[in-house]
């Protein structure tokens, strides 16, 4: 008895199953045409994906072996055109390297051209970082000493990624307008910063020796003198 009813129950089940596959069956095919085809889109556009970035690639160091063969006309060409059409990366890497090879011949000019990637709200963070602090560098020898001062301090605080290179400028900028004790809190805010660079705090402690040794020696206090009775 107990098999006739095993019986009857698997019969109920196939005829179940067939008729959910007779009611469903090319809704069924669908989805899995659309599972397959869409498996396969995947697949192709990640194989474009990586194709299109080892293009990129190719360009960009194609682009550097000019700047090292003594081209910088033609890789800054070559960096400008990655720019415009390379994917997202290489792109913004690109325009950061073609402002470095417009620096290279023209000062000014590439002081302006890292300002505007810095004012792009669309460019990469972090090259916008690099950007500034490159911009910076090109300022030294050109701005007034205040000036850069005045411009650069908001740089120097903790959440600025290199901020141990901006007081390192700030520094320099203060012991050419002669202010040691300036350009001294700049070196020492290097040299206690444990997140500094190694070789950065090396050297804020050899400027804080330049400082101390630049320093004009204090004069003596006069005593003041007894009132004669």
């Amino acid at each position: 008895m107990t098999d006739f009813f095993r019986e009857v129950d698997e019969e109920v089940r196939r005829d179940r199953l067939l008729g959910f596959w007779t009611k469903y069956r090319y809704a069924i095919i669908a989805l899995a045409i659309l599972a397959v085809a869409g498996t396969a889109a995947f697949r192709a556009y990640e194989s474009a994906r990586i194709a299109k970035a080892n293009a990129a690639g190719a360009r960009y160091e194609s682009a550097l072996e000019l700047t090292r063969a003594g081209k910088p006309a033609d890789a800054l060409a070559g960096f400008e055109a990655l720019a415009k059409d390379g994917p997202r990366g290489y792109a913004d890497l690109a325009l950061l390297r073609a402002a470095d090879e417009i620096a290279v011949k023209d000062p000014k000019a590439g002081i302006a051209a890292y300002d505007a990637l810095v004012a792009d709200r669309d460019y990469t963070k972090n090259f916008q970082d690099v950007a500034h602090l490159r911009a910076a560098w090109l300022r030294l020898d050109r701005d007034d000493p205040k000036d850069f001062e005045q411009r650069h301090a908001p740089l120097a605080g903790p959440t600025f990624t290199y901020r141990n290179s901006i007081r390192e400028l700030l520094g320099l900028a203060a012991l050419k307008r002669k202010d040691y004790d300036a350009a001294g809190r700049w070196f020492e805010a290097v040299a206690a910063d444990l997140q500094a660079p190694g070789a950065l705090r090396q050297r804020a402690d050899a400027f804080l020796g330049i400082v101390q040794a630049a320093k004009p020696p204090q004069k003596p206090e006069t005593p003041a003198e007894t009132p004669k009775g």
